[in-house]
Parts: structure tokens; C-alpha cells; sequence
């Protein structure tokens, strides 16, 4: 165990430099514009990608458009919405890393557990910037801090699968 520890540690280290300050203002301030909007976010990645929706047992076969309104959803969609403000809150700043990298490393384990694919964490990456660009203020600038904590991000979990 302690040596996934070193190794979740060296992978953060190499993939995830922290965000500039000015960077994670910045995907801080367009993230608490949208993630109050769980079900919208999770409404958007489902409509963008059934197959992403196809994943989840609770979800799968059923009609997208009278789920949105249910508990599960909403449930789900908290969860999702959840993981992204813990590592928004923790961009920035090099002494997170570690905290970073236990909260990657179990989502990570538990989609690679799952058989989720490369390819659908792109396609749900695809929706998130798609839905933050539409949705909260948004220039160059938001777009550029965005691709650099999400390529650190998604680094990592691909280190995993």
C-alpha cells in the first residue's frame, strides 16, 4: 500500500503541476457560476453521449428526458458535481497534490473497476468544457485554465486505467 502511495504521489508530481494562481481564480470563479446546476451538467453529458448514460444501471434504457426530475438522478448528478468542487477547491496550490491524488486515484480504480473507457471520460470531458463554456462567463483565458487542470486531471486518472 505504501508504495501505490509513493507511486500515486510521483504520477501527481509529473502530470499534475499545480494551476497558476491567476489559473485557479479563474476555473474557481467560472465553477461556482454552474455548480449549483448538478442535474442540468448531468443532463447535458447523458444527451451528449447515451452511451455514457448506458453505464449506469439505474439509468440505462430508460428515458432521459423523465429522469432528470427523480431523486436518483439528482443524487447521482450531487455526486458527480461533488468530486469536480473538491479538486476545483484544491487547484492552485502544490501542498493539495496529495489530496488530489487520493480522490483521482479512487475514482480512477473505481471506473477502471467499472470498465469505463478512456473514450467516455473524453466524451465526458467533451460535455463538461461544452456546458462550462455555454454557462459561465467564458474567454480565453477561463478556456486555457480549464484544458490545464483537466489535462492534469485526466492525466492521472489515465495513469490508472
Amino acid at each position: 500500500m505504501k508504495f501505490f502511495a509513493v507511486l500515486a504521489l510521483c504520477v501527481v508530481g509529473a502530470i499534475a503541476a499545480p494551476l497558476s494562481a491567476d489559473q485557479a481564480a479563474t476555473v474557481r470563479s467560472s465553477w461556482a457560476g454552474v455548480k449549483h446546476n448538478e442535474v442540468d451538467i448531468l443532463h447535458a453529458v447523458f444527451k451528449d453521449h447515451p452511451d455514457i448514460q448506458a453505464r449506469f444501471p439505474q439509468f440505462a434504457g430508460k428515458d432521459l428526458e423523465s429522469l432528470v426530475d427523480t431523486a436518483a438522478f439528482a443524487t447521482h448528478a450531487g455526486r458527480i458535481v461533488g468530486f469536480i468542487s473538491e479538486i476545483v477547491a484544491l487547484v492552485g496550490n502544490e501542498a493539495n497534490a496529495p489530496a488530489m491524488a487520493t480522490l483521482v486515484n479512487e475514482l480512477a480504480a473505481s471506473h477502471h473497476n467499472r470498465g469505463i473507457s478512456k473514450a467516455q471520460f473524453n466524451e465526458f470531458r467533451a460535455s463538461l468544457v461544452t456546458y462550462l463554456s455555454s454557462h459561465a462567463s467564458w474567454n480565453d483565458a477561463t478556456a486555457a485554465a480549464w484544458t490545464a487542470g483537466l489535462d492534469n486531471i485526466f492525466g492521472m486518472i489515465f495513469a490508472h486505467l
